[in-house]
């Protein structure tokens, strides 16, 4: 009895070693039109076993590259793209570049640093009261994450005045401002008064009087 583990590993052993068998197969097969078509019908089994490539773009390209690269790359067919170069196929990604310059304040992040920066470039006082008020309630969220305790507005206070440099003051009952155009129709909302309710049932005569029956003592 042979054994997997005997056995030379699988180049793509998401296909199964019967698919691998296949493609083993194509390379003994002299005649090269024959070649290809038994290689489109390895295709289409590859397709079956593995459905999740259909969502991809091209897939059908990446299916040929892999029965390319489970026969080693020594296929030989016309096949509809053309063959892929082993050296491109495993060629290491490039290490992204991560920024060199250290984080000021880690628990917050940098992106709380260039929202501070933009905030303290704004001009208009009203829009900077509203960005110091955003930024306020962003490293509320952030202590939330990391500390299950209660965050004071005071220490937020505090904390935003020292990383701004004083340029940003925050007030926890300054409230957002939200800049709305009274022009747009859609920006209009009708508020309701206490006072202007729809009429009680009485008032609109609907309601149900209750009736009180008295029983006699010779009643039923």
């Amino acid at each position: 009895m042979e054994y997997n583990t005997t056995r030379e590993a699988l180049e793509m052993p998401e296909y199964g070693r019967t698919v691998q068998s296949m493609a083993e197969y194509l390379l003994t097969i002299e005649d090269r039109s024959l070649r290809l078509k038994n290689a489109e019908a390895v295709i289409d089994v590859m397709s079956i076993l593995n459905p999740q490539l259909k969502q991809q773009e091209n897939y059908r390209h990446k299916l040929w590259d892999h029965l390319h690269q489970m026969t080693g790359f020594k296929l030989d067919v016309d096949g509809p793209f053309e063959k892929p170069n082993p050296e491109e196929l495993h060629k290491k990604p490039s290490p992204l570049p991560y920024p060199a310059r250290p984080v000021k304040n880690k628990h917050l992040g940098t992106t709380i640093e260039q929202l501070i920066e933009k905030a303290k470039a704004e001009s208009d006082p009203e829009k900077k009261a509203s960005f110091t008020q955003h930024i306020a309630y962003f490293m509320k969220l952030a202590y939330a994450n990391w500390h299950k305790e209660p965050v004071h507005d005071d220490m937020i206070r505090a904390e935003l005045a020292q990383i701004s440099g004083g340029a940003l003051n925050y007030e926890p009952d300054g409230g957002f401002y939200v800049h709305v155009d009274l022009r747009q129709p859609q920006n209009f909302k009708k508020k309701k008064n206490r006072g202007n309710y729809q009429q009680s049932n009485y008032q609109q005569g609907n309601f149900n009087k209750k009736r009180k029956y008295k029983k006699n003592k010779g009643g039923m």
